[in-house]
């Protein structure tokens, strides 16, 4: 790929920059804010690589957590740490190679550049406005442009957004079956595409016919309209086909692309009738043989034949098969709405209601709904799937509607089947709802009246506004008991519910190696091995090293990740997930007494003199060693205050034989075993050699620098310093220094873990189905982000929190929450759950003992496999009249035997009621429900 040199470089070679790197940054930051400020449709922005950002964002300084542009991820063995270093190098020209097809280059007149399939913002690319841009363009050259214009997504709640990937279609032209690429916005009108094509072709409109070449035969003609191209239906990388109305090829449009006739009928649907629930009986006894009109010249049945699906008139005039069996076909990605897709088209009231005829139910006015599109597109989706025997269907028409009213889910990515189940219960609700003028409702205080009362009047005040098929059969409700830890009010609240999400506690432990610093001066650095749980928090790292170190309870750890001899983040959130250290990384505690801590922060860098370095580099010094902490505790500090704060930090380090000794005896160990509290009696004996030593002079240079450690000063012992900021200054050692103090203490510090020192791998252990709701309803305090008001104390306090169930419904779904989402990673949790498929009682769970059955039987789960950001979803399901498992693997759908069902993989568990109790004493069963211990 050829890229114009951006160097800029005077007639003797010294270089000569436009900016500085703090006013690149300042100017991109202002550009950006300008543009953030100026949002509207049509705005153009540019697709640059991660790859080349990231250098650019070292080079001005940006840190991990100060991007936000690129909202990216970052990981500091690609960072050179959050630190800017002072030989950050300015990067070369825009390079967009790595995510464009081709390897187009820059120069060339090509103008639809496209770019790599499934790239991800922030990890393979960033967004940048025009402004920003021209300014990075002009200062760097490069390339190519890959500019994208901002669109307006959502029906009822517009959004911005911009579109990557714009809709790229196949033309074939029936006169030589030759094949162009043709892209246009989604947004693009029909009308558009028809003069992109004619353009492209040199014919007339009216000389020529575009289908909808799907699945490669004519689905359906397109018509010059202002329709969208996305209303059409129309995916990505799709075929649309070209035909001549007059001449010789005049005949092709009697044909599809095996050669066989068709009608020359407009296959767009009837303007005065929809189907809701038509087609064949179905093998299992469900009449649909009806037809309704609902609501004439609407635009709801716009989209909704037989053939946008693969399902053709032909197919519905065949000899029936069994129904619920029909596969769904891949749309790009799609799989995670096919997992969701085929549990819910296979949850018996769901098949029983939206097989029979529901059109007075639907709900065009509710302004929280989809004027009943979403209903109407799920319901024709479900009919197909009942009535197309194994068949595959290609859910065009839902995928559509999914789009149009929920943008989060539009184009081609992976996304998470619960989060689309989520959005598709509350859509249906929405479209089905019975109520079409909510009254409002002010809610009251339980003031200590008895549960059934309130939660009788809250379920009633919900049904007031929310009553449909979805809230009789998918919605449950929990009882929320807040208290607060000052006042000790009591708050009570029903709430309902349409599934469950558990966390999955977790039995794997991992050992962890973090070398603890004394930050007053008191000893030596000693490495310490714990034992944590894998998927825990940097809370239960703090708790194990606290015990393994005899921690006093006047005393604090501050843990910090050191890369390239900088401090690149400190560990203060406790509950950042223990996924983020991975086991190459050094991390380090820093010991302090708690009543310093939050006072002046002091940094200490070290720097020695590298004598195979260049002599034409302006300094040949480089970084070496752990950076030490401490704290001031004065309100003013001075130059004396660090000086002395420096030496009784070092004072351990201070070279006597017996301190070799215990360098060799203690820190080249592999680290203390849990529990162990003592240090080596040479550091001892060290140490109390050391009690009542004055501060002594420091016989190297003190250097005062910033926090990029870019520029350097020196300071005097009379210079007063602002408190309550981080001070950073850098050690300058030689040869005599090294003489005095074993820095060998501060070197090679072990990494969390050592591949190969452990015993064996820890194997993660099977969890119940009844842990997990354990953990759920387990009383815990709410975040510091999520604070409640409470109302004795007219303040937002940290309440504690109980979650218990009230009552549930006749379908209950369970989400394992398999997916944890830390500041620096993402992390699945892969462990098995052992979950019960017959007689689940959940009695024991549920709090109102109204007689009702809490028996249940699972019929359906939702399956993903693989990491984050990728990986399958695929599902299990029963039939309703049958006792058969299917596996549905989007187009593939196979029969399984129960016992493999159960897997690691599932992620989404759909139950439904039993008979109840009473029905199996009339009958005279026993009763073997499996209660959950």
């Amino acid at each position: 790929m050829t890229i114009p040199d951006s160097g800029f470089m005077m007639e003797n070679g010294v270089s000569c920059l436009p900016c500085t790197p703090e006013e690149e940054k300042n100017i991109v930051s202002d550009l950006r804010n300008e543009s953030e400020r100026n949002l509207k449709e049509g705005n153009l922005y540019f697709v640059i690589s991660s790859r080349w950002f990231r250098r650019w964002e070292k080079y001005v300084g940006i840190e991990a957590d100060e991007n936000s542009l690129g909202n990216q991820s970052y990981d500091p063995q690609r960072l050179n740490g959050g630190v800017a270093s002072a030989a950050a190098e300015r990067p070369g020209p825009i390079d967009n190679s790595d995510i464009i097809l081709n390897g187009i280059d820059c120069d060339s007149n090509e103008k639809e550049i496209q770019l790599r399939k499934s790239l991800q913002e922030g990890q393979d690319y960033v967004l940048v406005p025009q402004a920003v841009w021209e300014k990075l363009y002009e200062w760097y050259k490069g390339g190519p442009a890959l500019p994208r214009k901002m669109i307006l997504q959502g029906t009822f709640q517009k959004n911005f957004d911009v579109e990557v990937y714009p809709l790229c279609l196949t033309l074939i032209d029936s006169r030589d079956e030759s094949q162009s690429v043709i892209i246009l916005s989604k947004k693009a009108s029909v009308t558009e595409l028809f003069q992109k094509v004619c353009a492209l072709k040199g014919v007339e409109q009216d000389k020529v016919r575009i289908w909808d070449y799907f699945n490669k035969r004519n689905n359906k003609q397109l018509h010059v309209s202002k329709k969208t191209l996305e209303e059409s239906d129309l995916m990505m990388d799709q075929h649309i086909r070209l035909e001549l109305i007059d001449g010789q090829h005049s005949s092709r449009l009697g044909m599809d692309s095996t050669g066989n006739e068709l009608a020359l009928v407009s296959l767009e649907p009837s303007r005065s009738s929809l189907t809701i629930a038509g087609g064949p009986a179905l093998s299992n006894g469900h009449s649909s043989g009806y037809r309704s009109n609902l609501y004439p010249g609407s635009s709801l049945s716009s989209g909704l034949t037989d053939m946008d699906d693969g399902f053709d008139a032909y197919n519905s005039v065949r000899k029936a098969e069994k129904g619920g069996l029909a596969g769904l076909q891949n749309l790009g990605n799609t799989c995670f709405m096919n997992s969701a897709l085929q549990c819910l088209l296979h949850t018996p009231p769901l098949v029983e209601y939206f097989l029979k005829d529901y059109s007075d139910e639907i709900n065009t006015v509710n302004p929280l709904g989809m004027h009943g599109e979403l209903a109407l597109a799920f319901g024709e989706l479900l009919r197909k799937s009942w009535s197309s025997g194994r068949t595959a269907i290609a859910p065009r028409a839902f995928k559509g509607k999914l789009s149009r009213f929920a943008p989060q889910f539009s184009g081609y990515n992976q996304h998470d089947s619960q989060e689309l189940l989520a959005f598709l219960l509350d859509g249906l609700h929405e479209d089905l709802n019975r109520v079409r003028q909510k009254p409002y409702i002010e809610m009251k205080d339980s003031d200590g009246r008895p549960d059934e009362e309130v939660a009788a009047e809250c379920w009633r005040n919900h049904k007031a506004r929310n009553d449909s098929v979805i809230v009789d059969v998918c919605q449950g409700q929990y009882k929320s008991t807040l208290v607060c830890p000052v006042c000790n009010k009591i708050s009570i609240t029903f709430d309902p519910f349409m599934y469950l999400s558990l966390p999955l506690p977790s039995t794997v432990t991992r050992t962890m190696t973090v070398t603890v610093f004394y930050g007053d001066g008191n000893g030596l650095p000693m490495p310490y091995t714990v034992s944590v749980l894998k998927n825990g928090f940097c809370k239960d790292l703090l708790l194990a090293l606290s015990t393994a170190c005899c921690l006093k309870s006047d005393e604090k750890l501050l843990l910090a990740e050191v890369y390239d001899n900088k401090i690149y983040r400190y560990l203060e959130t406790p509950l950042e997930p223990l996924v983020s250290i991975k086991d190459d990384e050094h991390i380090v505690a820093f010991r302090f007494q708690k009543k310093v801590m939050g006072e002046t922060k002091l940094v200490i860098y070290h720097r020695w003199q590298d004598k195979s370095t260049s002599d034409f580099l302006k300094s040949g010094k480089q970084l070496f060693g752990t950076p030490l902490v401490t704290y001031l505790g004065e309100d003013q500090p001075t130059g004396a205050d660090i000086e002395a704060a420096v030496s009784k930090v070092l004072l351990p380090f201070k070279r006597t034989s017996k301190a070799h000794i215990g360098k060799e005896n203690s820190f080249l160990s592999d680290g203390l075993d849990d529990g162990q509290c003592s240090i080596s009696d040479a550091q001892s004996v060290e140490n109390s050699e050391l009690e009542g030593t004055p501060s002594m002079d420091l016989s190297f240079p003190l250097l005062l620098t910033d926090d990029r450690l870019n520029s350097f000063k020196d300071f005097n012992k009379d210079t007063v310093f602002k408190s309550g900021k981080i001070i950073t200054v850098v050690l300058d050692w030689t040869e005599t220094e090294k003489e005095l103090y074993d820095a060998s203490y501060l070197k090679d510090i072990p990494e969390v873990h050592k591949a190969g020192f452990t015993a064996k791998k820890t194997r993660q252990e099977a969890i119940s189905l009844s842990s997990c709701l354990d953990a759920f309803l387990m009383e815990e305090p709410l975040g510091p982000d999520d604070m409640w008001y409470c109302p004795g104390c007219k303040e937002h306090r940290q309440a504690i929190k109980k979650l218990d169930l009230w009552m549930l419904p006749e379908i209950i779904v369970f989400h394992l929450k398999r997916f944890t989402y830390g500041r620096y990673i993402k992390n699945k949790i892969d462990t098995f759950v052992n979950f019960p498929i017959h007689n689940l009682d959940l009695s024991k769970y549920v709090m109102n003992k109204d007689g009702q059955s809490y028996v249940y039987e699972l019929y359906a789960i939702s399956n993903h496999y693989g990491g984050l950001g990728g990986g399958h979803y695929t599902a299990y399901a029963k039939l309703i009249d049958e006792n058969t498992w299917y596996h549905f693997d989007d187009s593939h759908v196979s029969s399984v035997n129960e016992p493999e069902i159960k897997t690691s993989a599932a992620y989404l568990l759909f139950y439904k009621r039993v008979r109840s109790e009473s029905t199996r004493m009339e009958t005279g069963e026993a009763s073997n429900s499996h209660s959950i211990p």
